[in-house]
């Protein structure tokens, strides 16, 4: 089966799913009057799943919401009935903050955290053809222990927050599953010894087999199969080693070479009877550093990351498909070779995309504002569904677990917090050993394997003398804050500067703000290219992050209108990234042509059946 670019979770398809996407019943209870639909007056229609703040949702208001209410009508299909031995289960990709979901008038179950999915077996609910789902979201919405990003706590976005996302912000989905099944597959890659590792998750009624088929380039290149008797399987497959390097380079993922390998799963009966079969996917890549230096797949690798917000003027944080792909096709055209997704989860569908076109992210969690008890119950919770959700892309490299000690605000002075942003570093590495964790990103460093700084100074003569060697760096106070504390072990990590720039232009008069600011697009892009060759001409960075690649609501400092439409020559901005003049064969080396914003794309009203 090959992989759907349109599925909620590229890397476990199935065939069987259905999109719940589209026009539901919607109501505010802002007095919190209502605790079961059937009280609730639904006066008005959401296009789900963009959050009610946004344009694109029908509703647009920004007021603070502290309950909302869904409810939608939806027909099964003769494809999507379970039998005695199925199961269905409704999945929400995201709803902010609290959870609570009926079938048919019943209580189904609840979850807590506004960044991550969660599944639901409705499957005694669903008695009939007819499925009456409804949800109640509660937010919390000036709540500073929430992990929430840059949502904004007070009534009208201010400084670098932005409105709110209340409710149901990604898609919501059914998918009919076996009731012996695979649950969800995580891979590892070991380039050195060639081998891809998966440890897999199952629902057993009885003693099974697993088979994992790879492919590339269709092709079948290793096989493995085994009996498994408990929910949990680890195993590993050799990959056929070709030896000379050239030839291996071949089966390696990078941006410059995106290659993927497919994997078909089957689960079967001791008698070989299929009880069930997903589709995933895989690379084989390796994300280390040393000597000061990041390296990918074994080799020295300059990032040039854009900082990526993730917001779009008509669906706030929520994005159709096509956006998703559009924005990596484009990032990647503007000379960069990767994004820091800035306080906030991306839709897996992004993952996707730079997981198949060749994007490296670096993924962080949304801060909270107030060091409690509650605040590290509650981002620990949902850190620990993020790393379990997105581990298994091949594009993520690195985990940002704080950035510029939002959360932690007295990170220098008290140990609680100093341990708390350890506990985060260390339970990441726990979990993933692939990849480089940052505690702590922009300053005051507790441990970390990336030393990250954020410097927005706008002159390049004085941004190449901080930058000049390794002394220098070691030498900054980044936002006149130390750039360690505590403890914190400086080795032989690697440094890379993952906030700078920042410059405001808009050609239209508007109210906004940058960190410097341009009078013209030609000004603007020769700062931006002074800027970027002060950064070329370190000796001890290892990669930058220019802030920002779009406008974001009051922030008018993006390389990109909010609309995506560039500031400027999208070459120029690529020559600017590469430290060089584009080469003829180059794919980066597009002929100038300022992008029109695209058209919204129609919503169905009625679901699509895949």
């Amino acid at each position: 089966m090959p992989i759907d670019a349109l599925h909620p979770r590229p890397q476990l398809q199935r065939a069987s799913w259905v999109s719940l996407d589209g026009w539901w019943q919607f109501s505010t209870d802002p007095a919190l009057l209502h605790s079961h639909p059937q009280t609730v007056e639904f006066s008005q229609n959401i296009l789900v799943p963009y959050a009610p703040e946004s344009p694109r949702s029908g509703i647009q208001d920004e007021t603070p919401h502290h309950s909302v209410w869904y409810r939608t009508h939806f027909t099964l299909t003769e494809a999507l009935l379970p039998a005695a031995t199925e199961r269905l289960i409704l999945h929400f990709g995201a709803v902010d903050f609290d959870a609570r979901v009926w079938v048919n008038g019943q209580f189904v179950g609840e979850h807590s955290g506004g960044y991550t999915p969660f599944q639901l077996d409705i499957t005694p609910y669903a008695q009939s053809e007819i499925l009456e789902i409804a949800v109640q979201a509660r937010d919390y919405p000036t709540d500073l222990s929430i992990p929430r990003g840059k949502q904004d706590w007070l009534d009208q976005p201010h400084g670098i927050w932005y409105p709110r996302t209340t409710g149901i912000w990604r898609t919501v989905w059914l998918e009919k599953v076996p009731a012996a099944r695979i649950e969800k597959i995580h891979w590892t890659a070991n380039l050195e010894r060639f081998q891809i590792g998966y440890r897999m998750s199952l629902k057993l009624t009885q003693t099974a087999k697993v088979q994992v088929r790879l492919f590339l380039r269709g092709e079948l290149i290793a096989e493995d199969a085994t009996l498994v008797k408990q929910g949990h399987l680890e195993r590993i497959i050799h990959l056929p080693d070709p030896g000379i390097d050239d030839a291996r380079d071949d089966f390696l993922w990078s941006p410059e070479h995106p290659q993927l390998i497919e994997a078909e799963i089957t689960l079967l009966s001791l008698e070989n009877q299929v009880l069930d079969q997903a589709s995933s996917y895989t690379a084989l890549r390796s994300v280390t550093s040393r000597d000061n230096r990041f390296y990918l797949n074994g080799r020295p690798y300059y990032l040039r990351l854009a900082l990526d917000q993730g917001y779009w003027k008509d669906g706030h944080m929520t994005a159709s498909p096509e956006e998703l792909r559009q924005d990596v096709e484009l990032t990647r055209r503007l000379g960069f070779n990767g994004v820091r997704k800035h306080q906030k989860i991306e839709d897996p569908r992004y993952l996707y995309q730079a997981d198949v076109q060749g994007l490296v992210v670096w993924t962080e969690m949304p801060s909270p504002y107030a060091f409690t008890p509650e605040a590290v119950e509650r981002t620990t919770r949902e850190w620990l569904k993020v790393l379990d959700r997105d581990r298994s892309h091949p594009c993520v490299v690195a985990w940002v677990t704080f950035n510029e000690s939002w959360g932690v605000p007295d990170l220098p002075v008290y140990e609680e917090q100093q341990q708390f942003v350890k506990a985060l570093y260390h339970l990441t590495r726990t979990l993933d050993t692939s990849r480089l964790v940052v505690g702590n990103d922009g300053w005051e460093h507790v441990v970390t394997d990336i030393f990250s700084i954020h410097d927005y100074e706008a002159r390049p003569d004085v941004l190449r003398q901080n930058f000049q060697d390794l002394q220098s760096v070691q030498k900054l106070m980044p936002g006149n804050r130390k750039l360690t504390v505590a403890d914190c072990q400086i080795t032989d990590q690697p440094y890379m500067l993952t906030e700078f720039g920042g410059i405001a232009y808009t050609e239209t008069p508007q109210k906004g703000w940058g960190y410097s600011t341009a009078s013209s697009s030609d000004d603007f892009i020769q700062r931006y290219e002074k800027l970027l060759a002060a950064v070329h001409d370190s000796k001890a960075l290892s990669g930058f992050c220019y802030t920002q690649l779009t406008d974001t609501f009051q922030e008018i400092n993006g390389v990109l209108y909010m609309d995506r439409t560039p500031k400027a020559a999208i070459e120029r901005f690529a020559q600017a990234n590469l430290g060089r003049p584009l080469a003829q064969n180059n794919p980066l080396n597009y002929s100038h042509r300022w992008l029109a914003k695209q058209p919204q794309q129609p919503q169905s009203e009625t679901p699509q059946t895949h």
